[in-house]
């Protein structure tokens, strides 16, 4: 990792570990390895919000370019990612001398930021972050990143994320859908995910039965929730999900 990125984040970091605010919000960060290049986040779900009293893990990876470009916290693919694809190819394609194709190419990461890429490692179940691979769709983490900002500033709006969510911009069509069709029923499946991966106080009897009878069956329990959560809680048709896959 370049010079100038180690000494930014490993100031950063100290900044994180220091803050009186993100001690009172219960966020924490810790090293991966020693060169800086990956970080552990860990997030509380805010008061008054299906994520209360979960804890979330973070994969957090620092690209060489930092903070030119924003650390890599797993997010939604967006235009500037296409647009860097597309010059990439021109530039290859069309130029032969190998240390011109190189420097521009490099070049291109600094006039050209390509949105970071922070990652849940707990799963969760919110319209904005992949219920499969954790992958976040956040502004700050796509085309509004600026090299002003900071690894607190990214923890602080992931927590913000978690109690505003953007269900016109989601990264998980279905969980967005039943934010907005079925919002109670969006909040119990939240507040259940939250309990079963993050380590919240436990959810609807409800929902627990019917995970424990698909259970019964002999389904896989991740696999029962995730049909479940995706087919409004009906038995028959998560069944029928479980059996087709």
């Amino acid at each position: 990792m370049a010079n100038i990125a180690v000494q930014r984040i490993k100031r950063e970091f100290k900044e994180v570990l220091k803050s009186e605010e993100t001690s009172k919000n219960q966020i924490k960060v810790d090293l991966v390895d020693e060169n800086f290049t990956e970080l552990k986040g860990e997030i509380a779900g805010p008061p008054d919000t299906p994520y209360e009293g979960g804890r979330y893990q973070l994969e957090i990876k620092i690209p060489e370019t930092y903070p030119f470009n924003p650390p890599k916290v797993g997010v939604c693919v967006c235009v500037k990612h296409i647009l860097m694809f597309v010059i990439q190819l021109w530039i290859l394609s069309t130029l032969t001398c190998a240390r011109v194709k190189s420097l521009l190419i490099n070049l291109l990461v600094y006039v050209l930021p390509v949105a970071p890429q922070v990652r849940f490692i707990t799963k969760i179940w919110h319209p904005n972050i992949s219920s499969v691979t954790g992958a976040i769709c956040l502004d700050i983490l796509k085309d509004q990143w600026a090299a002003a900002m900071t690894l607190r500033t990214v923890l602080l709006s992931l927590q913000a994320l978690l109690a505003a969510a953007e269900p016109d911009d989601p990264q998980d069509a279905v969980v967005a859908n039943q934010y907005k069709q079925n919002p109670e029923m969006f909040k119990q499946t939240a507040r259940l995910w939250s309990h079963v991966y993050a380590g919240a106080p436990s959810s609807s009897p409800e929902y627990t039965r019917k995970i424990d009878k698909l259970c019964a069956m002999g389904f896989d329990k991740n696999a029962v929730i995730v049909a479940l959560s995706s087919k409004s809680w009906d038995v028959e048709t998560a069944t029928e999900l479980l059996l087709s896959n």
